[in-house]
């Protein structure tokens, strides 16, 4: 499924469609859009990115010696992993960086700001500040890939069996943070591949914890996969953390891509400094990990057999593998977070709440709205923060649509803007009498306090692929201004909702 197969059906429904009104009264432009938003670039944190194979995953482990003989003595007498971070200098052999532009975020939902670190200043999401004078619970969000930037990647969709957005966090309502690290976005430094980035995940929370609408004792990190382990990594560095949340973290660096490996990989302490599993014993703040039977789930049981630390909790669900345990988890971690209100830390969390969790029926995402605004007809409306707005090939009306493929609802769908004179049908009873003629159901409705009609059909192309289409007329003034809304018949439920929504948003 494509949706520039969506653009050429919604082609052919046109071509083959009754037209009711055939004089233009002025079409939308481009031009009239004063809200266009930047081509988006998913970069080095991309959607699915781990899904193509960057990290363990279910498959991605990769074989090696161990880094001693007898690791457990190493863990034993390691001692404190701050120091001993803070007096150890990587020796990187590849200086790489990127230039990947960020995004500007969705208005009055998430801010872009810089917070300062030891290399400089670093790119950031944060939550916007709710403006009503208190401090909220904040968590700080580390996705995976071994890509140090952010870009659009918390707003697109959240596929249920591999959501790594972390959006679940901020739909329930909590504050969220998504750092970029050193060396992502055009930041200062260069990729160390989990050594500088716990610097940077140090650095995050001091900025999270000067703002003034965040609670510093509510300061929560999480992370998933390659932002799993940088995040294990940081709860053995700090205890400033009130609850840290790790999926799929692995035990030693040597089970990611060393592909991605930027340090002198000859250098055993290298590898040391960026293994967890040497320093769990200085984990002070609860700390969760959780992984699917076929993911990490070794790296796991290894993790817990290597310490008996009482702040690490582990969770292996059955069933499961590297990415579909994100979904559901993460939503039961938001309730969570958000119900510890304590002086102390009060998060539990059992097996069987998480297995409970994992199997309830997927839940259907609904997308972060942006408003546009148009000239020509002088309309206001609310639409997905991914769909972009753009003329029409045949010069007519504006087509608006996500600017990426993905198989899901919010994807592949297409909605057409026009507009049309009363020249050949004087009203809009006429225009609903003309549809039910041809066989239309048409229904009365009010659309931004215009009277307007509303119809729905499914059709197929040459193919025969069926497609589900909402047709909404507005009269406004001497106009008809027409909304044409194509998605695949399959989806239809699920975008007829976010159909529904960009009506009900409709302003002239």
């Amino acid at each position: 499924m494509k949706a520039t197969s969506i653009r050429k059906a919604f082609a052919l429904f046109m071509a083959t469609a009754t037209v009711f009104a055939t004089v233009s009264c002025g079409s939308p432009q481009s031009s009239g859009n004063d809200s266009s938003q930047s081509e988006g670039s998913q970069g080095e944190n991309s959607q699915g990115e781990d899904s193509q194979g960057e990290d363990a995953g279910s498959s991605g482990i990769i074989n090696g010696n161990p880094l001693a003989a007898d690791p457990q003595s190493q863990i034993q007498s390691r001692g404190n992993f701050a120091e001993a971070h803070d007096a150890f200098t990587t020796t990187l052999v590849r200086e790489e960086n990127d230039d990947y532009t960020v995004p500007a975020p969705p208005e009055g939902l998430f801010d872009l700001v810089s917070y300062p670190s030891k290399v400089g200043d670093l790119a950031a999401y944060v939550s916007s500040d709710p403006g009503d004078g208190q401090k909220h619970p904040i968590i700080i969000w580390v996705v995976g890939g071994w890509g140090n930037g952010i870009d659009d990647f918390p707003w697109c969709y959240p596929e249920w069996d591999n959501d790594q957005t972390g959006s679940a966090f901020w739909q329930a309502g909590l504050l969220t943070m998504y750092p970029s690290f050193r060396g992502g976005n055009g930041n200062p430094g260069h990729y160390e591949a989990l050594f500088g980035e716990v610097d940077d995940i140090i650095s995050a929370y001091e900025y999270a914890a000067s703002l003034p609408y965040v609670d510093p004792d509510r300061i929560y990190l999480g992370g998933h996969s390659t932002g799993g382990t940088r995040a294990l990594l940081a709860s053995e560095y700090s205890d400033k953390f009130r609850a840290v949340f790790c999926f799929g973290a692995v035990d030693e660096i040597k089970y990611h891509n060393n592909s991605q490996f930027t340090f002198d990989t000859e250098n055993e302490e290298e590898h040391i400094m960026r293994s967890p599993l040497y320093w769990l014993d200085n984990i002070k703040s609860p700390t969760f990990l959780i992984e699917g039977r076929d993911g990490n789930s070794q790296c796991l049981e290894r993790m817990e057999a290597a310490t008996e630390n009482e702040n690490l909790h582990g969770y292996v669900m059955e069933n499961a593998d590297h990415f579909s345990v994100l979904a559901p988890i993460t939503r039961v971690l938001a309730q969570k977070i958000l119900a510890d209100t304590g002086a102390e830390p009060n998060i539990s969390i059992t097996q069987e709440e998480l297995e409970t969790a994992m199997a309830q029926e997927p839940v259907a995402p609904v997308p972060v709205m942006t408003r546009r605004t148009l000239t020509d007809p002088q309309m206001s409306f609310s639409c997905p923060y991914l769909w972009e707005i753009t003329e029409s090939s045949d010069g007519v009306g504006l087509d608006v649509y996500s600017r990426y493929e993905d198989d899901n609802p919010w994807d592949m769908a297409l909605l057409h803007i026009d507009t049309y004179s009363l020249d050949e049908i004087s009203d809009l009873a006429a225009l609903k009498s003309s549809m039910e003629t041809e066989g239309y159901e048409v229904t009365d409705l009010t659309v931004g306090g215009q009277p307007a009609i509303d119809t729905s059909t499914v059709f197929q192309d040459d193919e025969g692929t069926p497609y589900y289409q909402r047709y909404v007329v507005i009269q406004e003034g001497s106009c008809y201004v027409n909304l044409n809304f194509v998605t695949y018949e399959d989806y239809a439920e699920e975008s007829d909702v976010l159909f529904q929504s960009v009506i009900d948003s409709i302003e002239f």
